[in-house]
């Protein structure tokens, strides 16, 4: 029997203090929140991952607070993408994964790489930086053990079961328009992120994978609006072509700043339902 393609739709990340009391009932221990955000989305991203190296233990009790079958998506660091966009960052990455990202075992999902708007398509640095992407989890774990001194007490280099992992590239400068890019991220089976921005980055809306990453910022105001009724339709149509094609889609919901991602993560789950 053919493999059913998945469809994950959720919230990029969940610690967020105006959510209390609004979608989160009053009176919630902020330790339950992700238990709570866990049983009405079907993924979440982890980006706590971008701004510091987290440790096994924060995976395995996040792993743990989740669902069976529950799947988070865990963004890159900003060292590698930000601060040394792309060049030589083979320690880096592996500190990264050896940071605890293997603890999440079955539930680990893509992982997701964002480029600073700023960062202009280098064919050179990124075809590199791909050839660098473990495939496998059992790749992640052998160049975890190329980590730093920084991670020598606290390094998880082993995976409970060797699983596919998947890639996914956010770029932010209308240079990867260049036509070079998708057939760069096809050969690595990497996905081009579908963002919706409020117009504030251009959109690149392209299938270089076998599944599909879709990020929304915002409508009308990046972070701060919501989606309107006929706005989820219609990304629930194009969620629906793109499963209906064979591909796992994941879509993720950062307008976050007036509670907008859950409500909308919830209501477009309930189209897709």
């Amino acid at each position: 029997m053919a493999r059913v393609a998945e469809i994950r739709v959720g919230t990029s990340g969940w610690r967020y203090p105006p959510w209390r009391g609004a979608f989160y009932p009053p009176g919630l221990p902020q330790r339950r929140e992700l238990e709570y955000l866990s049983r009405r989305v079907t993924s979440i991203e982890i980006n706590g991952s971008f701004y510091a190296l987290q440790r096994p233990d924060h995976y395995r009790a996040w792993a743990a607070q989740t669902p069976d079958g529950f799947v988070f998506a865990v963004k890159g660091p900003r060292f590698v993408t930000h601060l040394k966009q792309l060049r030589d960052v083979r320690v880096p990455v592996a500190n990264f994964l050896a940071s605890g990202v293997l603890a999440l075992g079955p539930k680990l999902g893509p992982l997701l790489w964002q480029l600073p708007p700023r960062m202009r398509f280098d064919a050179q640095r990124l075809a590199a930086f791909l050839d660098l992407l473990p495939r496998t989890t059992a790749g992640a774990a052998a160049l975890a053990v190329e980590h730093d001194e920084r991670l020598e007490f606290r390094a998880l280099v082993e995976t409970d079961a060797d699983r596919p992992l998947r890639h996914a590239l956010e770029v932010r400068h209308e240079s990867f328009r260049d036509p070079a890019v998708p057939e760069l991220l096809r050969r690595h089976g990497v996905a081009l992120v579908l963002a919706d921005s409020a117009g504030t980055w251009p959109v690149f809306d392209e299938v270089t994978a076998g599944f599909v990453y879709v990020r929304l910022h915002g409508a009308d105001e990046l972070y701060a609006s919501g989606y309107t009724d006929a706005a989820l339709d219609s990304w629930a149509a194009r969620v629906r072509g793109w499963r209906d094609g064979g591909r796992d889609v994941f879509v993720y919901f950062d307008n976050d700043a007036k509670v907008h991602a859950p409500r909308d993560a919830t209501s477009l789950l309930r189209r897709l339902a």
